[in-house]
């Protein structure tokens, strides 16, 4: 039977990744936006083993490519993922035989899924 919990191990890298995905719940980030996202579908190990690992594919990214971090920021992240999830939604209906059409009007302000 599969765990939620993450294993423990000796990695020290993996360690502060995680002490680093885990103290970033209230940061106004995409990475932050990212790990309410998870921790809200997957609850809080998982989370932040996702975050984790989502990390470390960043700093892999900038030490191998030597570019500087750019932070994209939390609406934008926000504004991707709707952008993402409409995609889907439109992809999805299409495979079904059906259209979605956008209602006219001030969009409500929705929390994301």
């Amino acid at each position: 039977m599969l765990s939620s919990r993450t294993k423990p191990s000796a990695n020290r890298a993996a360690a502060a990744l995680r002490l680093a995905a885990n103290g970033l719940h209230n940061s106004h980030s995409a990475v932050g936006a990212f790990l309410r996202r998870k921790k809200a579908h997957l609850g809080s190990p998982k989370a932040i083993t996702a975050t984790a690992h989502k990390l470390a594919r960043l700093i892999y990214a900038l030490l191998k490519n030597g570019t500087e971090y750019v932070e994209l920021g939390e609406d934008e992240y926000e504004r991707r993922y709707r952008k993402r999830v409409m995609r889907n939604l439109h992809r999805k209906a299409r495979a079904f035989g059906y259209r979605l059409v956008e209602i006219e009007g001030p969009a409500p302000n929705l929390k994301p899924i």
